[in-house]
């Protein structure tokens, strides 16, 4: 099992006339994924990689019945994109373009309130479910299938860590980027609360880092509602306060909060184990398993 996506997920690409937006396309229909359609203002009519492409994401997704979107629109335009995806009838929507504003986000977020569409990201690589579909940008050959889940706020820290457990036979059942930017749609707690309920999923590994609270609010959830053993990662133990560090949303504020200490603290209180460095994190799942 998985959860969020499945082989039988059927996927529209917005901006899929674009750069990226064509690249990922082709990248996620070879792995397997069953892109549908595509959406871009103004294209309706037009294929690519053999999908046809309409104007709305309505469009797309009533014609094709498709259940999810991903977003390769840029910053400007992203914010359009989303609501579009969020007032569509499909059920999850993937937004990968880095540098959305956040006020934009921030009214995306109160749209997100008012619809049972589920977005994941933005400025994230996506969600894999692997050896049956990926959304996003996450390379699949590193991939394996298993009772593993993962979620991240770090791309590139998912790819480090899901290579070390691939690398020992761990494979997984679904890995998620959330995104690091300060205002996201799935959040740490979200997923875990999806992997809590996947009786396929034996293990979760949660990667964060600093800034915000996100991790500490997992911790609690992690302590009063999952039996699903956790292991996590904290980045930026030694980041200076004050400093952001890659993520918009990776900065300490001096609070007492968001340090990588304070969000350690809560995982080990609430029994989730900590590894020192992405490598120790197979060696603690082993050992959960």
């Amino acid at each position: 099992m998985s959860v969020f996506v499945d082989e039988d997920t059927r996927v529209i690409v917005q901006g899929i006339t674009g750069g990226e937006g064509k690249f990922h396309a082709g990248q996620m229909i070879e792995y397997g994924t069953n892109v549908v359609g595509g959406a871009v203002p103004g294209r309706g009519g037009q294929e690519v990689h053999g999908v046809p492409v309409y104007d709305t994401v309505e469009a797309a997704a009533r014609e094709e019945d498709a259940d999810a979107s991903v977003i390769f629109v840029p910053p400007a335009f992203a914010k359009d994109a989303i609501m579009e995806a969020l007032d569509s009838p499909v059920d999850l929507a993937v937004a990968i373009t880095e540098g959305i504003p956040t006020q934009d986000m921030a009214a995306v977020r109160k749209r997100l309130s008012e619809v049972e569409t589920d977005l994941i990201g933005p400025n994230c690589p996506g969600i894999i479910t692997p050896g049956e579909t990926k959304l996003g940008i996450l390379p699949g050959n590193i991939f394996s299938s298993g009772n593993v889940g993962l979620v991240s706020r770090s791309g590139t820290l998912t790819y480090q860590v899901v290579d070390n457990l691939t690398t020992r036979g761990l494979g997984q059942s679904t890995a998620i980027g959330i995104g690091g930017d300060p205002i996201i749609g799935t959040t740490f707690v979200d997923a875990l609360e999806a992997f809590e309920a996947d009786p396929a999923t034996d293990a979760v590994v949660m990667c964060g880092e600093i800034g915000g609270e996100d991790e500490e609010r997992a911790a609690d959830f992690i302590g009063e509602h999952m039996d699903t053993p956790v292991a996590g990662f904290i980045a930026g133990r030694t980041a200076p306060p004050g400093k952001r560090m890659g993520h918009a949303g990776a900065i300490v504020s001096g609070s007492g909060t968001g340090t990588a200490q304070s969000k350690i603290d809560a995982l080990n209180d609430a029994g989730a184990e900590v590894g020192e460095t992405p490598e120790a994190i197979a060696d603690i799942v082993e050992g959960l398993l």
